[in-house]
């Protein structure tokens, strides 16, 4: 899904970027403050519009709304994340797990390479993965 909202960004001109949620979900991010304040009040419709619009069309696949029942089998497109009294784990943070995994950009390529294969793995970064890749690519983050 999160490859499909990409493709719908580049469509509007919007660029986008993911990152891990260090737990199972993408999490995907439009930087829009660039050249002057975006407030919820204005991100937040259009999230859940697009949100609905992928459930509209891909019915089987996606769910814009909460309620348990409705998730089973499907992808949650959260656009309520999109308001100041949410919280979401901020890129680099570390899950409080057995095996800690962390929250972490990942590019797109990566992304596409993760359903190629189908091995949804190569998205889940321990902490000593996470500071080698940083070393190595720098903060893929940077941009948002």
């Amino acid at each position: 899904m999160a490859l499909v909202l990409r493709g719908l960004f580049v469509a509007l001109g919007l660029k986008s970027m993911a990152k891990t949620s260090g737990s199972k979900g993408i999490q995907v991010y439009v930087p829009i403050n660039a050249g002057g304040v975006v407030t919820y009040d204005q991100t937040k419709p259009f999230a859940r519009r697009i949100a609905e619009l992928l459930e509209q069309r891909l019915p089987e696949l996606v769910v814009s709304r909460m309620t348990k029942r409705l998730r089973a089998g499907r992808i949650l497109v959260d656009w309520s994340q999109n308001d100041p009294h949410k919280t979401t784990v901020t890129v680099y943070s570390v899950r409080a797990r057995e095996h800690a995994t962390v929250s972490a950009p990942v590019t797109w390529r990566r992304c596409s390479a993760a359903i190629d294969d189908r091995d949804p793995e190569t998205l889940s970064f321990d902490t000593d993965q996470v500071l080698t890749r940083v070393a190595r690519d720098g903060d893929l983050f940077a941009g948002c």
